[in-house]
């Protein structure tokens, strides 16, 4: 999976968002807890696994992402990038300042183990709360 470089090279924090919903807009935040927040190491594994994703065909479940990040830089002024992750559809929706529209929608492959080491840190910062 391909993120926007200059926007890893930024990233100082990821939220980690258990989605509940599906926005009200095009460029409005997944609703949904944060249920962690990773700085250092923790945020750059993510990001390493993230753009580890191997590539995958497109499969029709409608799109209900259940886990995304949001990252931000030192400020937290604005995120720079925010990804819905669906593992039923194999898509990634990624929006965002540092977003070009050709990486707004993409596929990976779920049972990778880049994908299911990603699930793991997301399910074990989902049991352990913010």
């Amino acid at each position: 999976m391909q993120l926007p470089a200059e926007a890893v090279a930024a990233t100082a924090l990821i939220e980690v968002v258990r989605i509940s919903a599906v926005p009200t807009g095009p460029d409005d935040p997944y609703p949904g807890p944060v249920v962690a927040h990773w700085t250092g190491s923790e945020a750059a594994t993510a990001l390493t696994l993230i753009g580890s994703l191997p590539g995958s065909e497109q499969h029709r479940c409608g799109f209900w992402p259940g886990w995304g990040v949001r990252a931000y830089e030192d400020s937290l002024d604005q995120v720079l990038f925010e990804a819905a992750f669906c593992f039923s559809c194999h898509e990634v929706r990624m929006h965002g300042t540092a977003v070009p529209a050709g990486l707004a929608k993409q596929f990976f492959h779920p049972d990778a183990q880049p994908a299911r080491d990603l699930l793991a840190l997301f399910r074990a910062a989902g049991a352990a709360g913010p």
